[in-house]
């Protein structure tokens, strides 16, 4: 009687009319299934595989329950079924094939638990609560290297739902090796935080990466090469982020022995430029200066040798003596000096450089196009350079 005085109101709904039209029509099991359907009052609860008790029609007639009614208490579904299948097969040594997704899940939320949607406790993973002190480094690259290398300091790695890659679980495994939040997000999540940038469906919330300085530089652990001539590539004025990512990853590939940039002409160290260098600007070292006119000036009291560069439209009205990059090799220390976007290399610095060098076209250039873009423009100099490097001399 209970079932039938709650559902009164709907009840009412129902004259005898209608329900011996519903019974003419459509017979008296679906009738009453209808109603118990509108009704949306099971007398079991879910997943009970008791028999429903039957209920009485508005003659008061105990009547049973149909067939399509009882689909709600047949038990656990058959996915429900496979999965303890599985579960019971790992358990009896026979583990099943895991898919990439899997893994995936078993790195991101079994080994943390119900604690993975908190903070954990330590330096490690505390999140900021100022939003200036984290920046979203994405991409796989930039974000294995950013856990490797622990310059920066991870707060949370963000992995977007679904089949994972092998290279998106090797980030997934060290993040959790160093006790990093790992936290699955939709790709839409993905998207906003990377602000549309290509993340490859991995995002890592950390601490900024700030330029250095030669102060933090004597803390730093440099492993300085003696048995070649050390090049220094000075950067005067890049300020597109892709660039300069561009000229960091050709220079970490080439073997430049620093990268130094002046502080308030230059692009930070953003994860753009991060994702344009495919990472290597989480491994190599940037330094930036207040003055590059002073520095440059205190390395040629040193002994050191400023290059700097020159295009191919400005070699013909150039008053000093202009070589091409493949006839020129490195005695000494030297300092390569590229121009930012547009403008180049400022009057300062350049009445500073001692030698200038030149990548020389081969074909007639058409006006407009006269010039290499600046990431390319390094690394051909820096491949030519560093191709010829010599052994330093000792007492130069």
């Amino acid at each position: 009687m209970a079932l039938w005085n709650i559902a009164w109101p709907q009840r009412l709904l129902f004259s005898k009319f209608h329900c011996d039209l519903l019974r003419s029509t459509l017979g008296k099991r679906e009738a009453i299934g209808g109603r118990r359907a509108l009704h949306h009052l099971p007398s079991n609860p879910v997943g009970s595989t008791a028999k429903p008790a039957g209920t009485r029609n508005h003659l008061g007639r105990e009547t049973s329950v149909s067939k399509g009614s009882q689909d709600w208490s047949e038990g656990p579904s058959q996915h429900h079924h496979q999965h303890r299948a599985q579960n019971k097969a790992i358990k009896n040594g026979n583990p099943l094939q895991r898919r990439p997704k899997e893994d995936l899940y078993k790195i991101g939320f079994e080994d943390l638990g119900a604690d993975s949607e908190k903070p954990v406790r330590g330096n490690v993973s505390r999140e900021p609560k100022d939003d200036r002190h984290v920046e979203v480094v994405f991409g796989i690259s930039p974000c294995l290297l950013a856990l490797t290398n622990g310059r920066r300091k991870p707060f949370k790695l963000l992995v977007k739902e679904g089949e994972a890659s092998a290279s998106v679980i090797k980030v997934c495994e060290e993040a959790h090796s160093r006790g990093v939040r790992i936290k699955r997000v939709s790709r839409k999540h993905l998207d906003r935080v990377s602000t549309g940038r290509v993340h490859q469906g991995v995002c890592l919330q950390a601490s900024p990466l700030s330029y250095l300085s030669e102060e933090t530089a004597a803390f730093t652990s440099v492993v300085k090469r003696s048995d070649v001539v050390p090049l220094w590539l000075v950067l005067d004025g890049i300020q597109d982020p892709m660039n300069l990512g561009a000229v960091l990853r050709s220079a970490y590939f080439l073997g430049v022995d620093r990268v130094t940039t002046g502080l308030h002409n230059c692009c930070p160290l953003t994860p753009v430029v991060s994702k344009a260098s495919s990472g290597a600007m989480e491994v190599m070292d940037v330094y930036g200066y207040e003055s590059l006119e002073e520095m440059l000036r205190l390395k040629v009291s040193q002994g050191w040798h400023v290059v700097g560069t020159v295009g191919a439209q400005t070699e013909e009205g150039c008053s000093t003596v202009v070589t091409r990059c493949s006839d020129f090799q490195m005695t000494k220390p030297t300092l390569l000096l590229m121009g930012g976007e547009g403008e180049g290399v400022s009057k300062e610095l350049f009445s500073l450089c001692q030698t200038f060098l030149t990548i020389p076209p081969f074909r007639q250039l058409i006006p407009g196009i006269e010039s290499l873009n600046v990431s390319v423009a390094t690394g051909i100099l820096l491949h030519s350079l560093l191709s010829h490097r010599t052994p330093e001399r000792t007492g130069s």
